[in-house]
């Protein structure tokens, strides 16, 4: 027997009115949780549509799939996987499709199943632990019978062949999945060279994210064990209508760091350095059957890399657009905004820069996961509106500094996505033509 899959009701009726026009195919994405046992499906997202000049969505060829946009669907991945709070990822893809290319379809979908890990890869700070699942669903489903087909593919082998999965739906399942909240504070000086920008803040990070996820986690005031439930004790009874919180710190220490990384002095030569400072407000969930606490601490300290990444990315990419310049005086970086998910209990998260407006969030909230939300439903008070800021330009990197381990903290307390059409790896050519001849600072600051 194949991997179970329990998911949420509303997905079957959204698949159910999603329907594909004669001799065309709809692609999409399916959004929840994995765990040891099961994985939990709690959103499905239609593929945008590509606008093209002089396109006609008419000309899609019911004898074929080659039409459908492989790097597209994965450019969509990349967006709607920012969008994400810990705990919550992309865990597959569906394809509604004529009767005529159904023997086309699975070989299809493990296509388009590589092409979307290898998109998102390439934006993780952190590796794959052994308790990750590695295995994403597809689904089939014929536009004329709307007989569905389920089967997973291992990611990590290439070579892999589809594999049958258990697919039940039922209601409410993530509506008392537990949140867990921090607030992390950054330091971070980062060395760049003109000639690898991206690669220089990518490499830094990376160091930056091995030691958050070397870090002290506090749950409710208690340090993360390996074998002890987030769920114990009396809280097993709670009416399972009822979403508990809980807050957590994230410490990281100078002894935390690995002794290959401790020196009391190193030269870099480089000609500017990037300094990210301030603070994020971060959040993850994690599923109810029986969850561990190194699991939480696990998706919070994901959440914490991905939002510090996302934002440096959208940054770069926002300037190249607008061909500014981040040596041109203090400019803020995106700060984040949260809007529920209806029906369920948890939330979405969207970047807003000071130059948009919450309008602007609602509108990519449609685009890439395809529901609506007012304005009076998003949570914008989380960060602070000037909660991230670039600073000017900072020369000579080249001489010598401290390699102390860059700080990252935690207060136990409880934003501009970048447009589809950016293209994938727009970063390295934005970074490159942006600080090629200048350096610069960047800081988030409270």
């Amino acid at each position: 027997m194949g991997r179970g899959y329990i998911v949420e009701e509303s997905v079957e009726k959204y698949l159910t009115n999603l329907s594909a026009a004669a001799g065309s195919c709809e692609t999409g994405l399916f959004i929840g949780q994995c765990s040891a046992q099961r994985d939990f499906v709690v959103l499905a997202v239609q593929t945008p549509h590509r606008e093209t000049e002089g396109a006609t969505e008419g000309k899609r060829t019911p004898s074929s799939l080659d039409s459908i946009d492989v790097e597209w669907v994965a450019e969509h991945a990349r967006q709607v996987s920012r969008m994400l709070p810990g705990g919550v990822s992309i865990l597959g893809l569906f394809l509604i499709a004529p009767p005529e290319v159904s023997k086309e379809a699975q070989n299809t979908l493990k296509k388009f199943v590589f092409a979307v890990d290898k998109s998102l890869s390439k934006n993780k700070l952190w590796d794959l632990s052994e308790d990750d699942v590695t295995e994403r669903i597809t689904l089939h489903i014929c536009s004329k019978t709307r007989k569905a087909i389920c089967r997973t593919f291992d990611v990590k082998d290439p070579k892999c062949s589809a594999k049958p999965a258990d697919w039940r739906y039922q209601s409410g399942i993530s509506s008392s999945w537990p949140l867990i909240t921090c607030n992390v504070q950054l330091d971070l000086q980062i060395p760049v060279t003109s000639e690898n920008v991206d690669g220089s803040i990518k490499d830094q990070l990376r160091t930056w994210a091995k030691q958050i996820e070397a870090a002290l986690c506090l749950i409710n005031g208690k340090a993360v064990t390996d074998d002890s439930e987030l769920l114990s004790g009396p809280k097993k009874g709670t009416k399972a209508s009822q979403q508990q919180s809980f807050k957590a710190q994230i410490l990281v220490s100078a002894e935390d760091t690995d002794a290959s990384q401790m020196s009391s002095a190193v030269v870099h030569e480089c000609s500017g350095s990037v300094c990210v400072r301030g603070t994020v407000h971060c959040r993850a969930y994690i599923h109810t059957n029986k969850p561990k606490t190194r699991h939480a601490a696990q998706a919070l300290k994901r959440d914490v890399m991905n939002t510090v990444f996302s934002r440096v990315e959208m940054l770069l990419e926002d300037l190249l657009m607008s061909e500014g310049d981040l040596a041109c005086g203090q400019q803020d970086l995106p700060r984040r905004v949260f809007a529920p998910i209806f029906g369920s209990g948890l939330s979405v998260c969207d970047y807003i820069f000071p130059d948009e407006s919450t309008a602007d969030v609602a509108e990519r909230f449609k685009e890439m996961l395809g529901f609506d939300v007012s304005e009076r439903e998003m949570d914008i008070g989380v960060e602070a509106p000037t909660c991230c800021s670039v600073l000017g330009v900072e020369d000579g990197c080249d001489e010598a500094t401290d390699n102390v381990p860059m700080q990252s903290s935690a207060e136990t307390v409880p934003k501009k996505e970048a447009a589809i059409q950016y293209a994938a790896g727009v970063v390295v050519a934005a970074a490159v033509a942006l600080l090629a001849t200048v350096t610069s600072l960047l800081y988030l600051t409270d």
